[in-house]
């Protein structure tokens, strides 16, 4: 695997620690700025739907640009982004610089998936898919605990201000280690309009549901997570970020197994992932009370729901090869389009009074629906279908 790849899992790191650390730290938020819980929970559905709307513009207003420079420019109003939002007075500024820093996540995501599937053979594409969403996984286990530990003691700024430092790192990896251009010699230069014929494709449309419906399932739970372990599982506050590690750690692991199952065992890997995301959130709804029983199905949360992820990146760039640029913004936009659902819909259960338990229910029905979008996926394959 070059160096390069790992290079961009490395900046991943960064952009995943601020897009899921404010699971950690929604409560101070909210204490702070004087708003609810659910109305906080948005914040991280902002997040993503800078991602959903960005990834697919971005890649396609840069599609002709030098790569390296592309991520480069991305990363840095990243940076701005989060220094906007330590310094933020009000939730509104607060939410607007979170839409900001995912407008640049997105773009770095979408051209960054290119860059890495273009820098490997064709039968390594899932693994280096694997090493980026490593970097979210890393982000889980090390960045997000950390920022909810740091924002629990030194106030939730400071969170955005550790960021903001990381992405810099990511600045000097990215100038030093990528090439200039990611695209082999001879190659012809991408076009939008050829790129986007993609999406006359139904195997894209499923996949982009099968990985929204799935996205939503974990993250719907993932996003009150903190909530629901001190409230409904009895955790004391300061034990939330040791349970963000042990999903984090689950999350490493099931992008490692996903990551070596999914080039050879691509819908296996689905169904394992999926089904499994599901029959934890449904366990969790049974017994987030006990607070042992929270904790270990948290951790099983993440093998099962990070599972998939290589799976998913893979079969996006299958389905779509002739547009490898679009191809990761779609993904990424896919994969985002959960990310604000599942808060969104996590919140308006919260709201009508069903408690957190139910929040979990939900996500389980959604893993549901994921494994009957990934069903139809398979039978349209056999038949050969694309239109």
């Amino acid at each position: 695997m070059p160096l390069a790849v790992y290079v961009l899992g490395l900046s991943v790191f960064s952009l995943g620690t601020s897009e899921f650390m404010l699971a950690g730290i929604l409560q101070p938020i909210a204490r702070d700025l004087d708003v609810s819980i659910p109305r906080a929970g948005l914040l991280i559905s902002a997040f993503a739907i800078g991602m959903v709307l960005g990834a697919p513009l971005l890649a396609a207003a840069t599609l002709r640009l030098p790569r390296r420079t592309t991520l480069l420019v991305f990363l840095f109003v990243f940076v701005l982004g989060q220094v906007a939002g330590a310094l933020a007075p009000t939730y509104e500024v607060l939410f607007g610089s979170r839409v900001v820093s995912a407008l640049a996540c997105a773009g770095f995501w979408a051209v960054g998936a290119a860059v890495a599937v273009s820098l490997v053979p064709v039968g390594a594409k899932a693994r280096a898919l694997a090493v980026m969403v490593g970097g979210l996984s890393v982000a889980n286990i090390a960045g997000v605990p950390a920022g909810s530990f740091l924002g629990q003691h030194a106030g939730w700024r400071a969170s955005f201000w550790g960021v903001a430092v990381l992405a810099a790192l990511g600045i000097a990896g990215v100038a030093l280690m990528v090439p200039r251009t990611a695209t082999p010699a001879g190659t012809e230069a991408p076009r939008l309009r050829r790129e986007a014929r993609i999406y006359r494709d139904r195997r894209v449309w499923l996949a982009v549901g099968t990985i929204a419906c799935n996205a939503a399932a974990t993250f719907a739970l993932f996003s009150y997570l903190a909530p629901l372990l001190t409230e409904v599982s009895g955790l004391d506050e300061d034990g939330v970020p040791t349970v963000l590690v042990l999903f984090g750690i689950g999350s490493l692991v099931g992008t490692l197994l996903g990551g070596r199952t999914a080039d050879s065992h691509l819908f296996g890997t689905m169904y394992a992932g999926i089904t499994a995301t599901a029959a934890t959130l449904a366990l969790l709804a049974v017994l987030a009370p006990s607070t042992y029983g929270a904790v270990a199905l948290t951790l099983v949360l993440g093998v099962a729901a990070f599972t998939t992820g290589p799976a998913f990146n893979a079969r996006i760039f299958d389905v779509a090869s002739s547009a490898p640029t679009l191809a990761g913004a779609t993904a990424t936009s896919s994969f985002n389009l959960g990310n604000t659902a599942g808060p969104w819909l996590g919140g308006l259960v919260i709201g009508a009074g069903l408690g957190y338990r139910a929040v979990a229910l939900t996500g389980a029905v959604l893993a549901a629906g994921a494994v009957l979008l990934t069903a139809l996926a398979a039978r349209t394959d056999r038949r050969g279908g694309r239109g």
